[in-house]
């Protein structure tokens, strides 16, 4: 296994729509491993394929931070099949370092995705666990937290995000 460089905000592949995984090999077992490796050691709850540079429908989500093994989601070609009630909660994310802000997100999901050997599945979840469900799945679509953000939260992170790409050419 190994810890993955974790792709940052502006790049590219953070916008792309993931075509779906087709191949269920080796190759795809190890990338499972990378990035769970990589998602707690960041440490975060949840990690998707192409914030890892790879553009597949791929994601993680672990809200124990690597605590409890049996809390690990591995989702292949994921989709979500039903959401109810709304909340509003603090999100940031590991490709958009020091940034976080409130966002609406379903209550619950339900969710249909694959196992790394291409078993399909069923699971609903609630509340914090929907919450990261939902941004992960976003990333598979090239959308952003941010994306979401309206009014004065979107222009505060729209500067916010202005500052670290500035940093970040000024750090080249």
């Amino acid at each position: 296994m190994a810890i993955l460089p974790i792709r940052l905000y502006p790049d590219p592949v953070l916008r792309v729509e993931c075509p779906q995984v087709t191949a269920f090999d080796d190759d795809l077992k190890r990338l499972i491993a990378d990035m769970t490796e990589t998602m707690h050691a960041a440490p975060g709850i949840g990690l998707a394929a192409p914030q890892v540079g790879v553009p597949l429908r791929l994601a993680l989500v672990d809200i124990s931070v690597g605590k409890e093994a049996e809390s690990l989601k591995v989702l292949v070609n994921p989709r979500i099949v039903e959401q109810q009630g709304r909340e509003v909660d603090t999100e940031g994310c590991l490709s958009i370092p020091g940034l976080s802000e409130r966002v609406i997100r379903p209550r619950s999901v339900e969710v249909d995705a694959q196992d790394e050997h291409g078993e399909p599945f069923r699971f609903t979840c609630e509340d914090y666990e929907a919450r990261a469900v939902c941004h992960e799945l976003d990333h598979l679509d090239g959308v952003l937290f941010v994306d979401h953000l309206r009014g004065l939260r979107r222009e505060k992170a729209r500067r916010a995000l202005r500052r670290l790409v500035k940093q970040q050419n000024e750090a080249l």
